[in-house]
């Protein structure tokens, strides 16, 4: 593969869940490939037959740029698997996508998505997409960043207080979606008409969120990786300062919010985790009565199961107790019974493990 062709795919097709450029005059078996992009699906469910909604047709899912998944219906005459090309029913038009899903998981999905089969409005697939409408396609896709580029010239000339992210072509190339973040409300009519008589095709404005806007534009988070958004998570759950809380981390705005001025998503990645390990915990309110004086909660190290604790007074510093020392404490409070103090229920703190690195060995200790 040529870097040319390397980087048609990065830019153009990867959004689309494609390993490789599709062939205009050739067999496209292997554009789609299991982990190849963040819109692939596994179907666990694929030797088990569909059913049909209605007579004659069969629901499958199909994919487009990013993140964005329909469902429609699919005659049986079509044999469709994932991976085929096809051409689906448009408003108007036609369009260009992936199949992602077929067979009984796609209720599944209907059903993870609120989608109800019976009273939802499904578009058709209309054919297996033929050389002309790869051509299109192919031709479509190549003009998305010319023309995102140029419509943000025409924004700015217009003073127009809006940031467009990304640009989706129909694969008919009559019709283009513009993505775009804003912080007030925005007057497009003049936008539309120029961008109208620029490139002669129907014009449709989507406003998106800020997490959508880093997934489609990518970067690097403050762990140094591609952002998850960018490169497998496809959908966004809520994140609140809960999962910050239940992981012992500090409430610093600017260490917990993500590229997109959001909480990270990561903080959920972890938190059923430290939810179990802090079952058995007893409460961080409940402060522990000595001879020596009453101590309080300081930290936790959830999975070493240590909580440390100091005296109100100050003095003394901070002493690790493991949970099961703590609930003893706490059940001896209750019977009226005061320890002597902290002293007797320290923890000892494993030592960390030693690991030789290249900047603690002597790199000639081989040479004579």
């Amino acid at each position: 593969m040529c870097p040319q062709e390397q980087e048609i795919i990065k830019n153009i097709f990867l959004p689309y869940g494609c390993c490789k450029a599709p062939k205009a005059y050739q067999r496209n078996d292997d554009v789609f490939k299991h982990g190849c992009a963040k819109l692939d699906v596994f179907d666990w469910l694929k030797d088990f037959p569909g059913q049909q909604l209605v007579p004659g047709f069969e629901p499958v899912e199909v994919r487009f740029k990013n993140s964005r998944k329909e469902f429609f219906l699919s005659p049986t005459e079509i044999k469709v698997t994932a991976g085929d090309i096809v051409a689906v029913e448009a408003s108007p038009g036609h369009d260009i996508g992936i199949i992602s899903l077929t067979g009984p998981l796609v209720y599944m999905q209907m059903k993870n998505r609120r989608v109800d089969p019976r009273r939802f409005e499904f578009k058709k697939v209309y054919r297996k997409a033929r050389s002309s409408d790869l051509e299109k396609w192919i031709s479509a896709t190549e003009q998305e960043e010319i023309t995102k580029f140029k419509t943000r010239k025409i924004a700015a000339r217009l003073r127009l207080d809006m940031k467009l992210n990304d640009v989706e072509y129909q694969g008919d190339r009559t019709k283009a979606t513009f993505y775009y973040t804003a912080d007030t409300r925005i007057d497009f009519r003049e936008l539309i008409r120029a961008i109208a008589e620029t490139f002669s095709i129907r014009v449709e404005m989507k406003q998106i969120g800020v997490r959508q806007e880093a997934a489609r534009l990518g970067g690097l988070g403050p762990c140094g990786r591609e952002l998850c958004c960018t490169t497998w998570l496809t959908s966004f759950r809520s994140v609140s300062t809960n999962h910050a809380r239940g992981q012992q981390l500090s409430l610093n705005p600017q260490k917990l919010a993500g590229q997109c001025g959001k909480l990270k998503c990561c903080l959920q990645y972890e938190y059923d985790c430290y939810v179990d390990a802090q079952k058995d915990f007893p409460d961080t309110n409940i402060h522990l009565h000595f001879a020596r004086g009453e101590a309080v909660h300081v930290k936790t190290d959830v999975h070493k199961r240590l909580m440390w604790y100091g005296y109100a007074d100050g003095k003394g510093g901070i002493v690790p107790v493991s949970v099961d020392d703590v609930k003893k404490i706490i059940a001896m409070n209750r019977n009226r019974q005061t320890p002597q103090g902290l002293d007797e229920f320290e923890a000892k703190i494993p030592d960390k493990p030693q690991y030789d690195t290249p900047a603690q060995t002597d790199p000639y200790q081989n040479f004579v």
